[in-house]
């Protein structure tokens, strides 16, 4: 299964570094998404959506809503199963876009969804 963690950081002490550990640790192909990094953990960084995998399973958000507001055609591009949006991510506005672009929403933690603690992941 693919994951793609939009907003991913080198920054060990950020959530977008912690879900990317999260989700390769997991046993995911994990795909991160950031313009100004060229790896995350080990693993290679797309710089766009456009350069990530189509139809993945999961698209996780780690990004301010009012960024999420102005790639919501490109997230919808992609194609993913499901868009989990989290804490800090989420936000009715943001939600109410990706719906209408016909994508499947979810409100919650990816570190916790996989059974991981953020806690666990220092």
């Amino acid at each position: 299964m693919t994951a793609i963690v939009l907003g991913a950081s080198a920054d060990r002490a950020k959530f977008g570094n912690k879900a990317v550990r999260a989700f390769a640790s997991t046993g995911w192909n994990t795909v991160p998404v950031n313009p100004r990094e060229a790896s995350v953990e080990g693993i290679k960084v797309v710089p766009d959506l456009a350069s990530a995998p189509l139809n993945a399973e999961v698209l996780s958000i780690y990004l301010p809503p009012q960024v999420t507001l102005g790639l919501v055609f490109a997230i919808a591009a992609a194609g993913p199963k499901e868009v989990w949006l989290n804490p800090g991510a989420d936000d009715p506005a943001v939600s109410a876009a990706l719906r209408a672009e016909g994508l499947r929403v979810r409100e919650l933690c990816s570190i916790i969804e996989l059974g991981l603690s953020p806690a666990d992941l220092p």
